[in-house]
């Protein structure tokens, strides 16, 4: 795919997005960034900031399949990943998919299912795939899942197991909106809902061929080398009990390489790492008592990290020094 047809592509999602999304830019390119390094979302905020809205308008702008699952306490694993039944007219079982069987799935507030249930979306976020009573089956291309949860202080939650969290790409929060957002949410959705008439501005086959641009884009050692800088840098951090994992220092140059696409460029600059270190690790690292009791965040703990740590020293040719992203 072209430079041009990718910008093209790229700008009409987001802009499609925009007309259910008001004042939210960065973080729709950043979601849709996630689904072009082939990732998973997580939107965590409180409720009725527009996480489910986000997901779906995503979901909607392009013309694939999607599925959507409410999680629910009640919720079983078989209601995720499919269940065999039997057939009385054949006299055999017949497998009958789950709703992760789909380019898109949406899970609605994934934390208010039990650990059990949570679980059953672990071989399908790592390997596309799910296995049911020992036979396996592969998933579609593109595959994405955008799960929301509400902060595990609120009623009904169940915290998400560590290796789930690690699972997902980024983690995102919507915030509030600003006045001049909210004032033109309120002109927009209170006669209509904007889902309702949103229609596919692209489909899988573009999304693939957009995949595959996001995959050539170059990446330096110097910039590889800072990537694991970063990472290692939570494993000996005072304040971490538990750092990042080498899948962490995969999916943020992955993410990277996304970020330095829809910006143009066929190169990623240790700034595009720099922005994306707290999406990408903060939801992955565990703080110990210490820091928890100082009122210490994951997020903050990151961003002072970044802040510290020197940044290489070569563009692309290793001659011209950086500037650090303020």
């Amino acid at each position: 795919m072209s430079a041009e047809e990718f910008s093209a592509a790229t700008e009409a999602i987001v802009a499609n997005i925009e007309q259910v999304i008001e004042g939210k830019t960065a973080t729709v390119r950043l979601a849709l960034a996630v689904l072009l390094a082939e990732g998973h979302l997580l939107i965590e905020d409180v409720p009725g900031v527009g996480k489910t809205k986000l997901a779906k308008a995503l979901a909607r702008s392009i013309d694939c399949s999607v599925r959507r699952i409410q999680f629910t306490p009640d919720l079983l694993p078989s209601d995720v990943t499919g269940v065999n039944v039997y057939n009385q007219e054949n006299h055999d079982f017949e497998f009958k998919p789950g709703a992760v069987f789909a380019n898109l799935v949406v899970g609605d507030e994934i934390n208010r299912a039990s650990p059990k249930t949570q679980s059953a979306l672990l071989e399908c976020m790592e390997e596309r795939q799910v296995t049911v009573d020992g036979v396996t089956y592969p998933l579609q291309t593109p595959f994405m899942v955008i799960a929301t949860q509400n902060p595990i202080e609120m009623e009904g939650t169940y915290p998400l197991p560590e290796a789930q969290r690690d699972r997902f790409t980024a983690r995102i929060a919507m915030g509030y909106p600003d006045a001049k957002a909210e004032l033109a949410m309120l002109d927009v959705h209170s006669s209509q809902d904007p889902l309702d008439v949103l229609t596919a501005v692209s489909d899988a086959a573009t999304v693939r061929r957009m995949i595959a641009t996001v995959r050539d884009v170059h990446v330096s050692d110097a910039v590889k080398q800072y990537a694991i800088t970063l990472v290692t840098a939570t494993r000996e951090s005072p304040d971490l009990r538990l750092g990042a994992s080498p899948r962490a220092s995969l999916q943020l140059l992955r993410t990277a390489k996304a970020i330095a696409a829809l910006e143009g460029r066929d190169y990623v600059l240790p700034d595009d790492l720099q922005a994306l270190a707290v999406p990408v690790m903060a939801h992955r690292i565990i703080p110990t008592a210490d820091a928890q009791l100082a009122r210490r965040t994951t997020d903050a703990i990151v961003a002072d990290m970044v802040h510290r740590l020197p940044i290489p020293t070569d563009r692309r040719s290793g001659t011209q020094p950086y500037e650090r992203r303020r």
